[in-house]
């Protein structure tokens, strides 16, 4: 006899697909990014970032809704989003492409999920999950078979050490603040945060006059990033960890490498290798694994306590209060 369909499975499945095509976004956009490989970094993601909030910010009014104001330490959890998640991850990818070859800062990348199943549920005050740790695992497998293998000097492997944190970084830090200031908001002053910094790192290096010399190809490029990989994708990526959690959401992260594979095929005009997809395969395999639905989450626990003490109630011939 087949399981009925809870709400909270379907919103697991909408949130799941929220995730992955946010991941979608940011795997094409890799591809995109390669055009802005001789552009001034620093103005050109405070350009981005400035547009992405912007459209935000848009959003939100056009939704009817006024992103909630940051307070105490959640400032500190938001400027980590934006320090290591925003600013320094595309610093370290520019740095890092000069001493290693893309697929080691890939694959850098590629073992976010096992750090976000590990590390995601003890911000959220629960304990990992070995379903969800295995499928990570095999998540990263898959993507490292995407990526494939590249060469490196010392100094393009520590990049690819930094990549890798401030990709975790950029959603684990992001967990304590989600549940006040929610995906919008937090999507809203993590940029506006980031394209403060790029504009003042623009104007410490002198090289904001560089703004003035992108041409068509870069502005078309920023206004992909700054409109499906910032405004739409963080906002789907951070419902999805909001939803399901980071432990699990992180497993979607496979899907950007995928999608970088597929977006290739137009681009170059060659088809992918059979070890790249083997690699997809491996992926998918791990993301039905982790995404499935398993046992009772531990902290449905709470959820049921009420239950029992109607029962307790009724036991002793009171009636328990009317709930709202």
């Amino acid at each position: 006899m087949s399981t009925p369909r809870t709400p909270l499975a379907g919103a697991t499945r909408r949130a799941s697909l929220a995730g992955a095509t946010g991941m979608m976004f940011v795997g094409a956009g890799v591809a995109v990014s390669g055009v802005l490989a001789d552009a001034a970094l620093y103005p050109a993601q405070a350009l981005r970032y400035t547009l992405g909030c912007a459209l935000l910010l848009l959003l939100a009014r056009c939704g009817g809704r006024v992103p909630h104001r940051p307070r105490g330490t959640e400032w500190l959890w938001l400027l980590g989003v934006s320090v290591t998640g925003l600013v320094v991850f595309n610093v370290a990818l520019v740095r890092g492409s000069r001493h290693a070859e893309p697929a080691v800062l890939g694959v850098a990348v590629a073992c976010v999920p096992v750090v976000m199943a590990a590390c995601g549920p003890l911000l959220e005050h629960r304990r990992p999950q070995a379903r969800v740790l295995c499928a990570a695992l095999v998540v990263t497998a898959g993507s490292a078979l995407v990526e494939g293998v590249g060469r490196s000097d010392t100094a393009g492997l520590l990049w690819a050490l930094v990549t890798f944190a401030c990709e975790a970084a950029f959603t684990l830090l992001a967990v304590p603040v989600l549940p006040r200031l929610g995906a919008h908001g937090v999507s809203v002053h993590v940029t506006w945060l980031a394209a403060l910094i790029f504009t003042v790192l623009g104007i410490a290096t002198g090289s904001w006059p560089a703004l003035g010399r992108l041409d068509a190809a870069d502005l078309l490029a920023i206004g992909y990033l700054a409109t499906a990989v910032t405004a739409v994708a963080f906002v789907l990526w951070y419902s999805c960890v909001r939803t399901i959690g980071a432990a699990r959401a992180g497993l979607l992260t496979g899907v950007a490498p995928a999608a970088a594979a597929a977006i290739s095929v137009p681009v170059t005009g060659t088809a992918p290798a059979p070890l790249v997809w083997v690699g997809i395969t491996v992926v998918a395999l791990g993301l039905a694994v982790g995404l499935s639905e398993g046992p009772p989450h531990p902290r449905s626990t709470r959820t049921r306590e009420p239950h029992r003490l109607d029962r307790a109630a009724a036991a002793v011939g009171h009636r328990p209060p009317a709930r709202g």
